[in-house]
């Protein structure tokens, strides 16, 4: 296999969305997605470079690379593409033999605050071959590329026996009834409120900032849209009526948010990264106990995930009482047979966790009701609209604006149900799968959750001015978990 390899010459515009998040880089928060794969038993490095090649360069993103001019950037074909910029050996230091995940941390930690080369194409997977009896691969992608669910569809077609992209969109089903009012208000409402802010935005100049208030009151647009919505057919004044509440409803609390509680988590980050992770908790007693509680399993992992963080505030000697932290989670908002055109398709619901609670049981009832509350929220899409309107603001703005939400935020987090079983890379199995998705602006606490393989994973990262040792909470976790199920077993039978 030649490593020099050649591509038809494309140049296509970057989307706004995606121009927001190539310009979020900052020095104390870099857009990447990182993951690493625990594979056993050990690859090669030409087995990884001859998959990738073969597999992930049909996607044509990974071929492009990046090139920014003053009213955006576009993608474009990298015509000294090298697999050796891309695919890499890794070494770890000398005392991996000794305390190999240690070690593994530390080097993602390094990793997290290392731009990628704007002169490629910004994504690379770097092997150590040798890692605890396999191999470990270190994989970075920048957000610009595409979101962590888009990333999906990439990863399920380079693994073993992995399906090739599709070259054609599937066309889903013709949506109903609610269904349908919620595909027309994303067509017709944010779509061009986001187009008329953006047109706003470049009328006001210097003033730019000020043309979001649109995104924050948008009455003074519905009635136009709701009328041509009425007028075609295309919903029922029921439906408008509600969409109108809600939009209303929820663009007011998007844009209104109060600050979360201060905590030693929340403060301005330094330039370094510090990443953890646990052993995987069963999944079926995930779910044992919640069908046991009448919650769901993400009802149950967000309350252990409050109650880990609640332990380790309270271990390094600060009061919880009353206290609750807000974390940003994506939300996809595309359909998943799309997700082979990457890109960025999702919004950001704001979650908030009750780490003042301490009482196992009530917290996860806590969390069932205030993830009721987030159900059929415009809030995703609108804050969609937010990154587009952001994407063609001049780069002090865009921060200003972001920042906005950065310092209601403590944390990001993400929840993605992965494979049941095992999979298989280059012959060997993947025993342990993580990944974080980027923080943005001063948020300093990235949270994953992935279930895979039938375990629960959760991991960190965290910015070491704030959080100097995501170890300590990562290792609240199973005792949390163990705490609710112990909880949940002395409920009496039937009830």
């Amino acid at each position: 296999m030649s490593a020099r390899l050649t591509f038809p010459f494309v140049i296509e515009r970057m989307s706004k969305v995606d121009t927001a998040w190539l310009r979020m880089d900052c020095p104390s928060n870099l857009m990447m997605i990182m993951g690493v794969w625990v594979i056993k038993p050990a690859i090669s490095y030409r087995a990884v470079s001859e998959r990738i090649a073969e597999r992930l360069l049909k996607y044509p993103r990974f071929t492009q690379r990046v090139q920014v001019d003053a009213t955006g950037a576009s993608w474009i074909t990298d015509t000294e593409f090298d697999i050796r910029h891309h695919v890499l050996r890794e070494k770890l230091e000398a005392s991996a033999r000794r305390q190999p995940q240690q070690a593994l941390q530390a080097r993602l930690g390094e990793l997290a605050m290392q731009p990628l080369d704007q002169r490629h194409p910004l994504w690379e997977f770097r092997l150590v071959e040798h890692y605890d009896g396999g191999s470990a691969l270190l994989i970075r992608i920048h957000h610009c590329i595409a979101d962590g669910l888009a990333l999906i569809s990439v990863i399920q077609s380079i693994v073993d026996g992995g399906a090739e992209p599709p070259k054609r969109r599937v066309k889903p089903p013709p949506a109903q009834g609610w269904e349908a009012a919620e595909e027309w208000m994303q067509h017709t409402l944010i779509e061009p409120l986001t187009v008329a802010t953006v047109k706003a935005l470049g009328a006001a100049g210097a003033g730019a900032a000020q043309a979001f208030g649109a995104m924050s009151d948008p009455r003074h647009v519905l009635e136009k849209w709701f009328t041509e919505g009425l007028g075609k057919g295309k919903v029922s004044s029921t439906e408008a009526a509600r969409m109108a509440y809600q939009v209303v409803r929820d663009g007011a609390a998007l844009a209104l948010m109060a600050d979360d509680s201060p905590t030693r988590l929340k403060g301005t980050p330094g330039q370094t990264k510090r990443v953890a992770w646990c052993e995987p908790l069963p999944l079926d007693e995930v779910r044992a106990i919640g069908k046991a509680l009448h919650c769901s399993i993400n009802d149950v992992l967000l309350a252990c995930v409050a109650g880990a963080i609640g332990q380790y505030l309270q271990r390094k000697g600060d009061s919880v009482l009353g206290k609750e932290i807000r974390a940003m989670v994506p939300v996809n908002l595309r359909p998943m047979e799309q997700a082979y055109k990457l890109g960025n398709k999702f919004g950001l619901a704001p979650v908030v966790l009750p780490v003042g609670m301490d009482n196992p049981m009530a917290r996860v009832f806590e969390v069932r009701r205030r993830m009721s509350e987030l159900k059929g929220s415009m809030q995703p899409l609108l804050a969609f609209a937010l990154l587009a309107v952001a994407g063609v603001l001049v780069k002090p703005v865009q921060d200003a604006m972001l920042n906005l939400f950065a310092k209601k935020t403590t944390a990001v987090m993400t929840n993605v149900p992965g494979p049941r079983e095992k999979l298989q890379f280059c012959g060997g199995t993947l025993e342990q799968t993580l990944f974080w998705v980027p923080q943005s602006g001063t948020v300093g606490l990235g949270v994953s959750i992935l279930s895979y393989g039938g375990g629960v994973q959760f991991g960190i990262i965290s910015d070491s001015t704030l959080c100097p040792d995501p170890q300590a909470i990562i290792d609240q976790f199973a005792p949390e978990f163990e705490k609710l199920k112990l909880l949940t077993l002395m409920l009496p039978w039937g009830e």
